[in-house]
């Protein structure tokens, strides 16, 4: 997931309309005694869509699908080291190197409409993931799926020893509704129907409202109603949690303690715990220039990390990555190959020069053209909203000046953002990958060829830049089906010779899985002292955070 950046100067501007769109927001009060949840992110209008599938949907956008719908198990990403929380599942076990999994679902849970779920929902999921592709955003390959009374049972073709987080994090949906849907994939669920504590009440492109439905399997949460207000950018986020419009969000604030903390010292908490993932310019390699590694690797040469660290991300929030693997440290230490141990990217515009001349790209003057003559333009994208990848990419912007490219950013709306993404419409965008325990999530998410899909062909999860290469699939799978340490190690290693060498992705920051929430109305966020989730909204484990709130008073 990402977090976007605003200015301390455009938060006070927009103070004013923001404040007086709220006043009547029940977050605002001393005491919530509606026992309302204010929740707010700021990624504009939104397409009702409540398909808990898909990444592109409004239920994804804004995390309410995970109050909806509910995953097997919690599994705590500010501690992967930590035992899965069950859920679903009461347990499970893996045999045969990962290729055989074995569940026991839990007995008394229902669906919001009143009828059981079964292990049979649970085998349907599976099954219903392996018959449409463009639901599969993992691409877990599920092969052999069945289930009785109580069990499922679960073959895959290989070993899942990557996967185990992303499978027991599925949401499962119920069999009587989704049997009867014709088109999965392009269904946007008007009507959820879920196994969580919570209903859709309304919808709106600017609110969202769930309710706690009368019964649920655990205790229900104290949270009786939650309100997910989609803002416009940064700045009205910012705005909407300094004047308690919002308690619980995720998005940069730079300055926070002046536009954000210090408006209430007392109950204005932000915690953001690092995780193993990352951000980046991804560049599409199907569109020429582009598909040239030459002219990747320049780029990558001349990007100022520092500028985007200290400017960009205020100087704390995405840490700068500037090894030449892409790997965050010191997290990934101890993954690094033996050729690359100390080898970090500072900014080189002659050596830039020499790699790009050398791979047959020619000057004219200050202009920069290519093999065939013609100069060198990159079109940089981002959701105008995001403020901190729209100062990246300004600075990467004047960056690539420096070797006579012609860039430029292009802003859209958020949805038309991910569309283009999604479809491969772009030329070079910031975006960010997947994270994980080890540096796999990482390479997986930007090389993995089982995740490519053509120009025009939306539904993905990940290989965004369109990246072909056997060599790094077959190396990603042998880390994945490894039977012993040294051919993982090995297999990691390749990885980070092949993206040193191709660079579809030039990688700038470590990602975290933070938050901004107040202790006002609600108490029981996760902490420093108490890291039992992440605290970020529209993560796996917003619904365990839920639960764990208590009213303040």
């Amino acid at each position: 997931m990402r977090l976007r950046r605003t200015s301390a100067l455009a938060v006070a501007a927009a103070l004013l309309f923001s404040a007086a769109c709220s006043a009547t927001n029940p977050g605002t009060n001393s005491s919530n005694t509606e026992g309302v949840l204010n929740v707010g992110m700021p990624n504009g209008p939104q397409t009702e869509n409540n398909n808990p599938f898909l990444n592109s949907s409004a239920a994804s956008s804004l995390g309410y699908r995970r109050l909806l719908f509910e995953p097997l198990a919690m599994v705590n990403e500010v501690n992967p080291t930590e035992k899965p929380k069950p859920w679903l599942a009461t347990e499970w076990t893996w045999a045969d190197n990962y290729t055989k999994l074995s569940l026991t679902i839990r007995d008394g849970v229902t669906w919001s409409d009143g009828k059981p779920l079964t292990a049979e929902d649970v085998a349907f999921t599976f099954q219903l993931l392996k018959a449409n592709p463009g639901l599969n955003i993992d691409s877990v390959p599920y092969d052999q799926v069945s289930s009785s009374g109580t069990k499922v049972d679960v073959v895959f073709p290989r070993s899942q020893f990557v996967n185990q987080k992303k499978i027991l994090e599925q949401l499962i949906v119920p069999k009587h509704i989704w049997s009867a849907i014709a088109s999965p994939t392009t269904e946007t669920v008007k009507t959820p129907v879920g196994s969580g504590p919570y209903t859709l009440k309304s919808f709106t492109p600017q609110t969202v409202t769930l309710a706690v439905r009368d019964s649920y399997w655990q205790e229900l949460p104290k949270v009786k109603e939650v309100r997910y207000t989609s803002y416009s950018d940064n700045n009205a986020q910012t705005t909407a949690l300094a004047t308690g419009a919002t308690e619980w969000s995720f998005v940069f604030i730079p300055n926070y303690e002046a536009v954000y903390t210090s408006k209430d010292p007392e109950h204005y908490k932000l915690w953001f715990p690092p995780v193993l993932g990352i951000h980046g310019l991804w560049f599409n390699t199907k569109v020429t220039p582009w598909d040239n590694p030459a002219l990747r690797r320049a780029v990558n040469m001349v990007i100022n990390r520092d500028d985007i660290f200290t400017q960009g991300e205020a100087g704390y929030f995405y840490p700068k990555v500037d090894h030449i693997t892409g790997i965050p440290l010191p997290a990934g230490a101890s993954y690094i190959a033996p050729e690359f141990k100390d080898k970090t990217v500072k900014v080189d515009v002659e050596g830039a020069k020499k790699e790009l001349t050398a791979a047959g790209f020619t000057f004219d003057g200050d202009k920069l053209k290519d093999l065939s003559g013609q100069p060198v333009t990159l079109k940089m994208t981002v959701p105008s909203g995001w403020s901190d990848y729209v100062t990246n990419l300004e600075i990467i912007k004047d960056n690539v000046s420096q070797i006579g490219i012609e860039a430029t950013v292009d802003l859209p709306n958020a949805d038309a953002w991910t569309k283009a993404l999604d479809t491969g419409d772009f030329q070079a965008a910031l975006h960010w990958t997947n994270n994980g325990p080890t540096p796999y999530d990482i390479y997986e998410n930007i090389m993995n060829g089982a995740l490519y899909k053509p120009i025009g062909e939306g539904g993905i999860n990940g290989n965004y830049g369109r990246y072909e290469n056997p060599e790094a699939t077959a190396a990603l799978n042998d880390f994945a089906n490894a039977p012993d340490e040294a051919t993982r190690t090995a297999a990691m290693h390749k990885l980070q010779q092949i993206h040193v060498r191709d660079m579809p992705v030039a990688i700038t920051s470590a990602a975290n899985a933070g938050g901004q929430y107040s202790t006002k109305n609600w108490i029981g966020w996760p902490d420093e002292a108490n890291p039992y989730a992440p605290a970020q909204p529209t993560l796996e484990n917003a619904l365990d955070v839920v639960m764990h709130l208590k009213p303040a008073a």
